[in-house]
């Protein structure tokens, strides 16, 4: 598991979770408006998005489409359960993501932008450093 601590716009989050659950089916339509999100409300596997206005467009599979305005959180957490974000606003559409996320999960965080590439080495880099064994005096 690794520890996610990063700030990221709303935008790179959604990009996240529509490419971690639904990106095969999601409509066109649907994945250029920036302000319609997956949920899911099973458990593993619940997506929950806290906004101060959201309604429901559509529901295709197990995901329910909805478009939201002036979203203030997200709850992510995969199916597996080795995963577990939460993006939280910190100004308008900026915020933070922290929680677990399996090594899986990094490289969906890294094509949607959440976190670079650099942050993936440097956080392989350290623990590269950790797990280095200091011989014994």
């Amino acid at each position: 598991m690794v520890t996610i601590d990063a700030t990221c716009s709303l935008e790179s989050f959604r990009k996240f979770v529509i490419l971690s659950t639904c990106n095969s089916f999601v409509p066109e339509s649907y994945l250029e408006d920036y302000e319609v999100f997956p949920e899911r409300e099973t458990s593993p596997g619940l997506i929950y998005v806290e906004a101060a206005d959201k309604v429901t467009l559509k529901k295709i599979r197990d995901m329910i489409f909805v478009n939201a305005k002036e979203v203030l959180g997200i709850i992510y957490s995969s199916k597996s359960g080795n995963t577990n974000l939460k993006w939280r606003q910190i100004r308008r559409t900026t915020g933070k993501v922290t929680g677990e996320a399996s090594t899986n999960t990094l490289v969906n965080l890294t094509e949607a932008g959440v976190i670079t590439q650099e942050w993936v080495q440097n956080y392989l880099r350290k623990k590269a450093e950790e797990n280095q064994v200091s011989p014994m005096n």
